[in-house]
């Protein structure tokens, strides 16, 4: 069914309470009285009639233009014809809507009007009378917060006297968990109603019945939800039935947050499709590896900043990306083609930026360099017109805007972006959709004529688009282009992260006004009512700034420009995973190296133990394998060293000390083990000899873990530090070589771990207090310093293109680090303790303290595969180059051999 009534016709925060079919009586002088059937609509600040015939328009009474209001009892006319009872409005203005039933501009008729309506259902008659009465004093009183109480007071009584009809229930069998009342919100609009949900469905019922009885969408297809900060408060909750619609399916409203938030647990601990762990930091780390694109990132951040699609205060922000509007071809391999995105728009024409930094500089507190926003509804809507008239006519009282200054041409609407005095727009995702009804007036509405005698119709392209679904297509891929993909963390550092606020915004001249920022203003504490209102109104009018999702720099998108170096030739995991003997100049065979590892970490849930020892007296320590797999060696708390076959058959042990071993490392000549102790030293153990051929005395705790890298070996310490050594021997053969001390890297407490990143440049560090540091090898200098974990660090290490590195601590967390920004990206609260763990960057294996091995996909923080293996913790691992072997050793002095089933 065809409705041309819509809420958009009421004004901004009016409601409809009420509808009866009715008859509209128009005297007609000395013939009958022209009759006019329809749906009499109470609102709570007129009154609209709604025509059944199309050719008549839709009537709007405000209640502040009316005059009298009055129940008229039955009585004839002048033929003797009985005339039911009626309802009589006498009024200053009637407001005519949808004339010939088209969509444009409102008329108003002003003049005394004397307006009839007949209800069918007679009975009623007289309460809607009572209704209209008690509407009409709340619309003529002075105070606008005086009106918008007693209102409310209205609202909530008729709430009060309803209830959901459990009749609409799609089961008999459903168990209903909890009722309450709600609004449901639209873009500039909220329909009061009841929600209830229950074990399979959720339902919103409209006080009204409109647009229909009763909403309802099922649990079982609801894939994301969302709280939702509305009108400044935290009382919205938005539910959506798919992954990456830029819609929702519902958006709610509460009238306290208690009822929003115990719907929301209910709802993410019931449904098995709610992902619950989609943080900022997941979807940046997904983005980062290519498997999101630029537009779903964006996207996905918009709705975790409170951006919506049903609240034009608050709609999902894209930035400009082309700045070319001129030439006939688009150019997306040349820089100039493009918006600088690390500025924003008010910052992208340097000398509009000076006139107002200028003023800024002489501005008292609280200052601000923009005083328009870069979004808000009035930007939406102008982008918007031609496919939501109806919302620009509620928004600006029935009007368009002037022609001149509606959206009537892309590289007109840049240039003013760039030159207009209080122009710093950004964009919004139709942008970048498939959908360009938006850039063509297919409505044929009437926007009126230019100062220049056009008419306004569709949008104006640019040269190198042929027809709009060009410029869109074009403009997507400049969105997605190489240049854009390096670019993006800049503008998203503006908008959603560190430059939104304080000094790094005023660096970046990125300062708006206090009012659209969340949590600047306490409307609650504005005590005068007109006040806070007028506060209100004006902050969701002028716009607001995201809710602010990052608080340091945003990494950097990973492309093929920025790939770091493969795998230098020595050992780089402090468990000792080896690498090639020489780097390799074939690529196909490195290209086949990769293959086969991702073919191997794509079945690493296949995990099969082949074979298993147990020759050591206490917990497995550390793991290390010759370059050519022959021999394998374990260290234990039990201050062994012992040496096994590739069959994992035993062949020898060492004992260097009385004080446990805790780990081991081949060096990269593959005939000597280096071996950490207790005793504040380290072991070196030749292999050909069968003996120790060196000791290093350097600190003065227990050596906790070393790393080897082109003749240096790191090494940490629970003194506190840890010590760089430089190899210097002329032959590598000679039985003693020499250590020199070329630095010593201070820590504020323990250090537990260390590894080096592929290349060699960066060592990260992880302390028992938590502190992971990450050190330039080159200069010795702190890189990045995080306070990751809340307890001791168990295991780092880098993944394979440096980008991130990955630790798991005593709080039982797992912790994703970026190199470049020093952010946690990732975080997750694992069931136990994870001890030890190889990565390839998205996926990782790790040995938990109840002896299993556990598969996480770290893009979702969710574990894939549980595989039970030792009887107490898994506390070392070895992987090969190729992943399809590993090598496990546990506190239950257990060694497991394991492979990759294909």
């Amino acid at each position: 069914m065809v409705h041309r009534f819509s809420l958009l016709l009421l004004d901004l925060e009016e409601y409809f309470f009420e509808q009866h079919t009715a008859h509209h009586v128009v005297p007609n002088g000395s013939k009958k009285d022209k009759k006019v059937r329809g749906s009499f609509k109470v609102c709570s600040r007129s009154i609209i009639f709604d025509p059944e015939d199309f050719v008549e328009p839709i009537l709007k009474i405000p209640l502040r233009d009316c005059t009298n209001i009055e129940f008229v009892e039955r009585e004839t006319n002048p033929f003797n014809e009985p005339r039911p009872a009626a309802v009589c409005v006498s009024c200053e203005q009637v407001i005519f809507i949808k004339e010939v039933n088209v969509i444009e501009a409102y008329r108003n008729e002003r003049g005394s009007k004397k307006m009839t309506f007949q209800l069918e259902v007679q009975s009623k008659t007289e309460d809607v009378v009572q209704t209209l009465l008690q509407l009409h004093r709340a619309s003529c009183l002075e105070k606008l917060g005086d009106q918008t109480a007693m209102i409310a007071a209205n609202l909530q009584s008729r709430l009060a006297r309803s209830s959901f009809d459990k009749n609409c229930f799609q089961s008999v069998a459903e168990k209903p968990h909890m009722e309450c009342t709600v609004e449901m919100v639209t873009p500039l609009v909220s329909n009061p109603g009841h929600v209830c949900i229950t074990d399979e469905n959720l339902y919103f019922q409209p006080l009204n019945g409109y647009p229909e009885q009763v909403i309802q969408i099922k649990l079982q297809q609801v894939r994301r939800i969302y709280k939702r900060r509305h009108g400044l408060k935290p009382l919205g909750l938005e539910v959506f039935c798919t992954e990456n619609d830029l819609c929702s399916d519902i958006y709610l409203k509460f009238y306290n947050t208690a009822d929003r938030d115990e719907i929301y647990y209910y709802m993410a601990t019931f449904l098995e499709n709610h992902i619950t762990e989609h943080t900022a930091e997941s979807y940046m780390l997904q983005w980062q590896r290519g498997h999101i694109s630029n537009y779903q990132y964006l996207l996905h951040l918009n709705n975790l900043a409170d951006r919506s699609c049903n609240d034009l205060s608050q709609y999902p922000v894209f930035p400009w990306v082309i700045a070319d509007y001129g030439s006939s071809q688009l150019d997306l391999t040349n820089a100039a083609t493009f918006r600088d995105l690390s500025k924003p728009v008010g910052a992208l024409n340097k000398e509009r930026l000076d006139r107002l930094l200028a003023r800024y500089s002489g501005m008292p507190e609280p200052r601000f360099i923009y005083g328009s926003h870069y979004s808000s509804p009035g930007y939406v809507l102008f982008y918007l017109v031609r496919v939501a008239p109806e919302h620009m006519l509620c928004l600006q009282n029935g009007r368009y805007d002037h022609p001149d200054r509606m959206f009537n041409c892309i590289a007109e609407t840049w240039k003013n972006c760039l030159e207009g005095a209080t122009d710093f727009k950004e964009l919004i995702p139709e942008f970048y959709g498939s959908d360009s009804s938006f850039l063509e007036n297919r409505l044929n509405l009437d926007l009126g004529r230019r100062q220049n005698g056009s008419l306004v119709g569709d949008v104006s392209l640019p040269p190198w688009a042929s027809d709009a679904s060009d410029f869109l297509e074009k403009h997507k891929a400049a969105l997605e282009s190489p240049f854009v993909s390096e670019h993006l963390h800049e503008w998203i550092d503006l908008v959603f992260g560190f430059k939104q606020r304080g000094s790094d915004a005023e660096a970046a001249h990125n300062v708006f006004h206090p009012l659209t920022y969340e949590g600047n203003i306490d409307c609650d504490s504005i005590e005068d009512t007109d006040q806070r209102i007028a506060m209100l109104t004006q902050i969701l009018e002028f716009g607001q700034t995201p809710k602010q999702l990052f608080n340091s720099p945003h990494p950097q998108r990973i492309t093929a420009k920025f790939q770091s170096t493969r795998r230098s030739s020595s050992i780089t995991s402090p468990v000792g995973e080896l690498s090639p003997a020489s780097p390799c100049e074939d690529s196909s065979f490195e290209d086949l190296t990769d293959e086969s590892r991702k073919l191997a970490w794509a079945n690493m849930g296949s995990l099969k133990a082949s074979s298993s020892c147990r020759m050591h007296k206490e917990a497995v320590t550390g793991i290390a394998v010759t370059r050519d797999g022959a021999s394998l060696f374990s260290t234990s708390l039990d201050s062994t060293l012992k040496m096994f076959s590739k069959e994992m058959d035993f062949q020898r042990s060492m004992s260097f000390s009385n004080m446990p071993l805790s780990s081991c490392l081949v060096l990269a000549d593959g005939k000597t083990v280096a071996c950490s102790s207790w005793d504040n030293n380290v072991y070196f153990y030749s292999v050909p000899y069968g003996r120790r051929q060196d000791t290093l005395m350097g600190h003065d705790d227990a050596v906790s873990e070393m790393c080897w890298f082109e003749n240096r070996l790191y090494t940490a310490s629970w003194d506190s530090t840890v010590k760089v050594w430089q190899l210097d021997s002329n032959d590598s053969s000679v039985k003693r070589s020499r250590f020199d001390l070329l630095a010593e890297l201070e820590h504020d407490d323990g250090v537990n771990t260390v590894g080096l990143n592929a290349a060699g440049t960066l060592l990260g560090s992880g302390c028992k207090d938590g502190t992971l540091t990450i050190w330039d090898t080159s200069s010795f200098e702190v890189f990045q310093q995080v306070q990751c974990h809340t307890g001791n660090i168990h295991h780092l290490a880098f993944s394979p293109d440096s980008r991130h590195i990955l630790s798991v601590g005593s709080d039982s967390c797992m912790k994703m680090t970026d190199v470049q920004t020093g952010m946690v990206i990732s975080a997750v609260k694992a069931e136990e303790e994870q001890r030890c763990f190889c990565w390839d960057g998205s996926s990782a294996l790790c040995g938990g303290q109840s002896g299993d091995l556990i598969l996480w996909d770290l893009l979702s923080n969710t574990v894939t595969t549980k595989i039970p293996a030792h009887s107490g913790a898994v506390t070392a691992m070895w992987m090969n180059e190729l992943g399809n072997t590993v090598i496990t050793g546990g506190e239950d002095r257990q060694m497991f051999f394991w492979k990759v089933q294909s």
